[in-house]
Parts: C-alpha cells; sequence; structure tokens
C-alpha cells in the first residue's frame, strides 16, 4: 500500500519519558510498604497482569499449579470482586478475548441486561427531560448481572484444572480474613462516603468515617456469598438465597430486577473482530462492546500514513489521530448497540473503501469541527482489564467492570457485593451524554433484556500466526484510544511494553470537542502547533490504566502494569 505523506507542520520532537525513571525491563516498586509491585518484567511460562497486586498472586498461583489461563481468569475475577471492589465484580459483568495455543479463538460476552421491565423512558421525567441520578445511582440503575455465569460458562468449556471451588476459594480467604489496603483505594473509598450511606440500607463494609492506608477491609457477607457459588456454582448466585438477596434489595429500593431476570440471564460465546494491521492480526471484541469495531477503523484509517517515520506525539500524529477518532466516534453513536436486537453493520464499517471514504476530507492542515462531522452512510470512567498467558501459550484478554466506580454504590444487604450501574451506558435519551459524555441514537435505546453497548476493547494481538501481544484497559470513553495507542507505540514507535504502557496519553470522542490530555502528554511546542490548526485542548486526571503482555523475538514473556495505580504484574 502506498504511504501518503504529511504535511510538515514543524520539526517533529519526541517527548523524554524522564517522569518514568527507569524503563528497562524490571521495575519493581514498593506501595506504600504493604505490597511489593512490580511494573515490568520478564518471565518464560506464564504471566498475569491485573489491577492489584493480590489478585495478581492468585491468577498466578493459578497457572504454578497446573491452571491454564481461563483458570487464571477465573481465579482473578474472583479475586477482584474482594481486593478492587471500585471495578471488580460479581455484580457486574464483562467481556473475554480467548486464544489457544493451537490458534483457536473466541470471545466471551458476559455483559449485563436490561431487565425485562425496563423501558426507554424509565430515566425520564414528565417533560421528556433526563433524571440524571436515575440511571447512575441506586438500585434502577443496575442491569442483570453478568459475571457469575460467564465465570461458569468459561470454565466448563476451557478448564484444565476442573476444579470450580479451587478458583474461588482464594478469593472466600480475602474477604473472610481481609486484606490491607493502599493509599490509592483508602483514598477512594474516603471520595465516595456519602454515595455508600445514601445509597444502602444499612451500613455496609466500605462504611467508615475516615480509611487510612493499612487498614484492614474485611467483607464477611461477601465470603459467605462467595462460598455459595464456590458449592453451588451458577445457581449459588441467580438461585437460592443469593438470589433472594438481590429481589429483597430491589424490592426495598425501587429496582426493577425480578427473579425471571435473573434465571434467565446468559452469556454469549461470540465471533471475534479481526483486522490486519501493518502485518499484523488484530482480534478484539464485537457488539455489544463497540471497541473492538472501532479499534479496527481507526487502525485502518492510520495505516495508510507512514507514522513509523515521524516522532511520538508529534503535531502531525495527534492530528491524524483525533481526526479519525472524530469520525470513529460519530459512527459509533449512530450504528453500535446489542446485535441481538440490532443490525450492526460491521463488515461494511470495517471496509477499506469505507474507510477511505470516511477519511476522503481529512485536512493534514486543518482540524474538523465535530459539528460538522456525521456518522457515514449507512450499507448499501470505572472498569477493570486483566491479561494472562500460560506456560502453553493460551491467551486471556479481559475487561470487566460495574460502569462507574463502584458502580450503583449499592451493596445486597446480607450478600455483601456491589451491584453495577450498567444502565447509564444505554442512550437514556438520544443524543444526551452518559457519565462518559458518550453521544448515543436509537441503535442504543433501552429495550427489556438488551445488552448496553460498551467501550470495553479486551485485544489480543498475532504476528505471523503467532501469539504477540496480549492488551487492555479499563477508562469509560478512553478505553478505546488508550489500545490504540499502545498498540501503535509498540507496533509503530517500536517501544516495549512497558515503555509503551506508562507513556502519556491523549483522547477525542467526537463530543465534546476537545481533545483531554494528561498533562505530560503532547509537549507545549506541539500543543500550540495544532492550536494554530483548530484544535482545543484540556488536561485531565490520568487516562485508562492498561495492562499489556509482549512475546519478544526469543519467545520471553514482557508484562507491563500501568503506573497510574496499583496494578502488578507476575510471572515465572
Amino acid at each position: 500500500m502506498q504511504r501518503k505523506s504529511f504535511y510538515t507542520i514543524s520539526k517533529h520532537t519526541l517527548l523524554l519519558f524522564l517522569i518514568f525513571n527507569v524503563l528497562s525491563c524490571k521495575e519493581t516498586i514498593q506501595s506504600d510498604a504493604i505490597y511489593e509491585i512490580s511494573k515490568s518484567i520478564e518471565a518464560d511460562s506464564g504471566m498475569v497482569v491485573t489491577a492489584h497486586p493480590l489478585a495478581s498472586d492468585i491468577g498466578l498461583q493459578i497457572l504454578k499449579e497446573g491452571g491454564n489461563a481461563i483458570d487464571a481468569a477465573i481465579a482473578v475475577q474472583f479475586a477482584l470482586a474482594v481486593c478492587y471492589p471500585g471495578a471488580g465484580n460479581i455484580g457486574g459483568g464483562g467481556f473475554m478475548v480467548y486464544r489457544d495455543a493451537d490458534g483457536n479463538t473466541t470471545t466471551l460476552d458476559y455483559r449485563e441486561k436490561a431487565p425485562k421491565n425496563a423501558t426507554h423512558d424509565m430515566y425520564l421525567d414528565a417533560q421528556g427531560h433526563v433524571i440524571d441520578s436515575l440511571s447512575k445511582l441506586g438500585t434502577l440503575s443496575v442491569g442483570v448481572p453478568g459475571t457469575v455465569d460467564g465465570m461458569v460458562q468459561a470454565f466448563e468449556k476451557y478448564s484444565k484444572l476442573k476444579d470450580w471451588p479451587k478458583l474461588i476459594q482464594p478469593a472466600i480467604k480475602l474477604a473472610s480474613e481481609g486484606y490491607r489496603i493502599t493509599e490509592q483505594e483508602a483514598n477512594h473509598l474516603n471520595e465516595n462516603q456519602k454515595h455508600f450511606i445514601n445509597n444502602n440500607r444499612k451500613p455496609t463494609s466500605f462504611h467508615k468515617s475516615r480509611w487510612e492506608k493499612g487498614d484492614l477491609l474485611i467483607q464477611k457477607e461477601l465470603a459467605e456469598t462467595l462460598q455459595r457459588i464456590a458449592t453451588s456454582g451458577r445457581a449459588g448466585f441467580y438461585e437460592g438465597q443469593t438470589a433472594a438477596l438481590i429481589l429483597d434489595e430491589m424490592k426495598a429500593q425501587g429496582g426493577i430486577i425480578t427473579g425471571e431476570d435473573l434465571a434467565n440471564y446468559k452469556a454469549e460465546w461470540r465471533d471475534p473482530i479481526r483486522i490486519q494491521y501493518r502485518g499484523h492480526e488484530i482480534i478484539s471484541m464485537p457488539p455489544p462492546s463497540s471497541g473492538g469495531i472501532a479499534l479496527g477503523q481507526l487502525l485502518k484509517m492510520i495505516e495508510p500514513y507512514d507514522i513509523q517515520n515521524l516522532k511520538f506525539q508529534s503535531a502531525a500524529v495527534v492530528h491524524l489521530i483525533t481526526e479519525a477518532e472524530r469520525r470513529v466516534y460519530a459512527d459509533r453513536a449512530h450504528f453500535m448497540g446489542d446485535p441481538d436486537f440490532i443490525h450492526v453493520p460491521i463488515a461494511h464499517l470495517l471496509d477499506s473503501t469505507y474507510l477511505e471514504m470516511r477519511m476522503a476530507d481529512f485536512n493534514p492542515r486543518l482540524a474538523s469541527k465535530s459539528a460538522n462531522i456525521v456518522h457515514g452512510p449507512a450499507e448499501s470512567e470505572e472498569t477493570t482489564h486483566y491479561s494472562i498467558v500460560d506456560a502453553e501459550g493460551n491467551a486471556v484478554s479481559m475487561t470487566t467492570t460495574l460502569n462507574g466506580s463502584y458502580g450503583s454504590y449499592t451493596v445486597v444487604a446480607g450478600a455483601g457485593f456491589l451491584l453495577n450501574n450498567e444502565m447509564d451506558d444505554f442512550s437514556v435519551k438520544p443524543g444526551t451524554p452518559n457519565m462518559y459524555g458518550l453521544i448515543g441514537a436509537e441503535a442504543n435505546k433501552i429495550e427489556p433484556n438488551k445488552r448496553m453497548l460498551s467501550s470495553m476493547t479486551p485485544t489480543i494481538i498475532l504476528k505471523d500466526n503467532a501469539l504477540k501481544m496480549v492488551v487492555g484497559t479499563p477508562g469509560g470513553s478512553t478505553i478505546i484510544t488508550s489500545v490504540l495507542q499502545t498498540i501503535i507505540n509498540v507496533l509503530d514507535f517500536k517501544m516495549d511494553i512497558h515503555q509503551a504502557i506508562q507513556a502519556p496519553r491523549f483522547h477525542h470522542q467526537w463530543l465534546p470537542d476537545m481533545i483531554y490530555c494528561e498533562a505530560d502528554a503532547i509537549s507545549p511546542k506541539e500543543r500550540k502547533i495544532l492550536e494554530s490548526i483548530g484544535h482545543s485542548f484540556q488536561d485531565r486526571s490520568p487516562i485508562g490504566r492498561v495492562e499489556g503482555i509482549v512475546v519478544k523475538p526469543n519467545g520471553k514473556l514482557h508484562g507491563a502494569a500501568d503506573h497510574r495505580g496499583d496494578d502488578d504484574v507476575k510471572g515465572y
């Protein structure tokens, strides 16, 4: 393919990553002197990268005891429900991309669903105005949880250990005996105390006048719930005592999930999105995640341009990526939703002719205005991610969420786990942004039993049919762009996975018409150039928490965990 050249606006500069101190292949730091956290390691056999060192330890131990990547992923999922309550969950859902050592690939959609009694106008007042809090806080914001059914299905299809209780026991122990919280965790709990108070009938494990680093967080009721799941599998959550406690919570606080909703929930196995990019195969999540399609569109829009010979976060590179993002997020808003309810034109959206048409008006000398960008023609910020590779070469990329941090803030009384607020990921009212500022349309309207659109983008990359990279991140609307930047950092800018993950990030999502930047992203010189051609900037808090693994040419695994949190990589 012939490469297109950029109009050279200035001499491009490469940002120096001095703030990261050491960008070597192994860097171990201490977090609050509570846990040893590794941000970058190499290993020969297996590797686990998660948002919390305790979860990484548990996943690695499962691998060492003979479990495969799926066994480790299940153990990590339940562990994160205990030690990373802001996003780890059994009361939420997620997506998994899986590739086995023989090259077989699949994805698992355990996304939450709207209850059967949900209606398209359930969050509107009599005048048709959005009642903002209803889709974000409390029991009315809760979608039917999918995590437990998803883990059961993954276990039944792929487990090597064939010992379900063994995979949950570490989480039960963590919940029963407690664990020491880090400074970051203490801060998050303190910041959200009013929401816990306002959205629960009685004190929960998270209630405290003031949390301090090193405090012991014990969750006895959660331990009991996990034990029921360990003993009875799916029935330990969707039936019996746990289901009764969920329904009691719904009845007491005005929720609409029914026993029928719980009994009928079923995770779905789906074919992955596959695209080619610079000689690599990208395998990612299909709808109801927008992530795989959007990532594929972005990469294919960028591919004709020779960014490999430009410098990282130069004005030319940022301009190109931003203009692609405008068009992709406009398409996302119009075309994407639950494929069980609407036709999502996947082939059309990833067609090279369509993508060339979408970029035909790209001007390397001038920024577009989002108000002038619409979707193309039809066919004629809280989540957590973990990446795992086992000794056999099986790979799991899994992203799971409650939606907002701590979800609905409602803990099921007597069961000890947080419920999601995923209903906000629907288009509550077409054209009205959700909590992440994403605009939706009719394709993602609320309907009974429908899955809400997501941005989660768990991804696996191959080179010459061999495993090359496993990557993903939390971050709401920024998930897609964070995964994109990590991929091009490795494939185009030739960074190792540690450098690629720690590098500063930026984000554009069509509306609002703004490039959001981490404080150290895009140098002042390059920002001035971009402003001169019509771009606007806004600095914001850290973007994403990427977890990645790369298979090096010598066969060793190089894993990296994001410096933006307590994230940790373990390997052997």
